[in-house]
């Protein structure tokens, strides 16, 4: 084991604190990461990466096993009991509980896989960033709107590869929602309805009582990371953490980033001009069991203005008068209907199976020609498109100048929940609510001593 120390306080990864400007470190200088240098010393940009994970265990073992053509050369988890299945199959990889003492210390890695509970994303991807590490963010990419923004801007300063864990957009069904509607298959689309079947972890309760003894695996301190400290309890992981808000981003952060993708490219969306939400009791600890979200779209590049509504906790849209008799409403987990004005599109969670609504025109209507590259794998390959803009190739196709704004209009819902029956307008550019000066305070947190960015 190369950490010795789990328990000891590690230095700070930055002492650069988020100061409310989006701008924030602008002059600092760049770092080029040493596979975009070549020479004898660096690895070509055509040579094996050498990968580390943080957060090594559950979805990080997934991402890390599609990048095992790759070197994976270290494994960071704070749990090495819930990281233990990923540690034997990558024996020769270094294994850490601290990233911060990773990233310091081990100096051979070249690109970062971050795939921990929502609330260490943007510490530990800005860790790497600022070192020149090219990185692979689980999705949502960050659990606050102004982190969004801090790590689109770091990315581009830096001059790293980046993706969010969003693997739909890699695969084909959304890339054909986007010809289609670009077609004029449904005419104008003015409104869009999308819903899951999420939460399936426990929503609208209060903190739980008492502490357990932590297990002797884990270092608790540190699964905690950025945010307030509190008594250890089983309550929150391996995986119900999403739904506290210290932690995770409940229904709508853990599955707009998939189910909202074909829209939000399909209708080029970015800034909304406002958002409000309803929802069932809201408490200080975890999200609502219920909630809808509507947020608001000006017009853009020839398209009208659109509204997009989001349901979850059982919520859903109206049947379309479209929708054949005897055909479900629902296509899968999760859904999104376009209504356009010349016809309603269905799909599924991540874009999957697109269909014309009603099956009649499913049938009639001629596909447009291909104008958007196919990912090979489809959304299988959505590490390899990571790994190969780290090499030096297109960027990849949920990088964060398009993963950041649209994370920034997913986790605004969640900030709309602690508002509830008020429309927040959104100034987008400058990052405030023009007319809520108390929801600006939850654009952006404090992080706990020793984590801040």
């Amino acid at each position: 084991m190369k950490e010795q120390e789990k328990n000891k306080r590690p230095n700070r990864i930055s002492r650069r604190r988020f100061l409310g400007s989006a701008a924030a470190g602008a002059a600092a200088f760049t770092i080029v990461p040493r596979g975009v240098l070549g020479g004898p010393a660096h690895a070509a940009p055509s040579d094996k990466l050498n990968i580390a994970a943080i957060g090594s265990g559950g979805k990080g073992g997934g991402n890390v096993k599609a990048c095992r053509n790759e070197n994976i050369v270290a494994l960071c988890d704070v749990d090495h009991a819930r990281a233990a299945k990923t540690f034997e199959e990558f024996p020769k990889a270094a294994r850490w509980f601290d990233f911060r003492k990773m990233l310091e210390k081990q100096k051979d890695i070249d690109a970062v896989i971050i795939a921990t509970p929502d609330h260490t994303h943007t510490v530990a991807a800005m860790a790497a960033m600022q070192l020149g590490k090219h990185v692979y963010v689980q999705k949502p990419l960050t659990r606050l709107v102004g982190e969004a923004r801090i790590l689109t801007e770091a990315a581009r300063k830096y001059k790293v590869a980046t993706q969010m864990g969003n693997q739909g957009h890699s695969g084909d069904g959304v890339r054909d929602i986007c010809e289609w509607i670009w077609d004029g298959a449904i005419g104008d689309v003015r409104e869009v309805h999308a819903w899951t079947n999420r939460p399936i972890w426990p929503q609208g309760i209060d903190r739980p009582l008492g502490s357990p003894p932590i297990p002797s695996t884990l270092n608790w301190d540190l699964w905690v990371g950025p945010s307030p400290m509190r008594p250890y309890h089983s309550a929150y992981l391996p995986f119900n953490w999403r739904g506290w808000w210290d932690f995770g981003c409940g229904a709508l952060g853990d599955m707009a980033c998939h189910v909202m993708d074909p829209l939000v490219w399909a209708l080029k969306l970015k800034y909304p001009t406002s958002v409000e939400a309803c929802a069932t009791e809201v408490n200080e600890e975890t999200f609502p069991l219920a909630s809808i979200v509507r947020f608001e779209f000006p017009a853009r590049e020839g398209m009208p203005p659109v509204t997009v509504n989001w349901y979850d906790g059982g919520m859903k849209p109206p049947r379309p008068d479209a929708l054949e008799k005897g055909r479900r409403l629902d296509q899968a987990r999760s859904n999104v209907l376009f209504m356009g004005d010349k016809g309603v599109l269905r799909c599924g969670e991540y874009g999957d199976s697109p269909q014309l609504i009603p099956y009649s025109k499913n049938r009639e209507y001629k596909r447009p020609a291909r104008t958007l590259d196919r990912i090979p794998g489809g959304r299988g390959g959505h590490e390899k498109n990571w790994i190969e803009a780290c090499k030096g190739g297109k960027p990849a196709c949920s990088n964060f100048d398009y993963s950041g704004p649209f994370t920034e209009m997913v986790v605004m819902g969640n900030l709309a929940l602690k508002f509830l029956g008020q429309k927040l307008e959104w100034d987008g550019d400058n990052m405030k609510f023009t007319n809520n000066d108390e929801a600006n305070k939850y654009v952006m947190l404090p992080y706990r001593e020793g984590w801040e960015i």
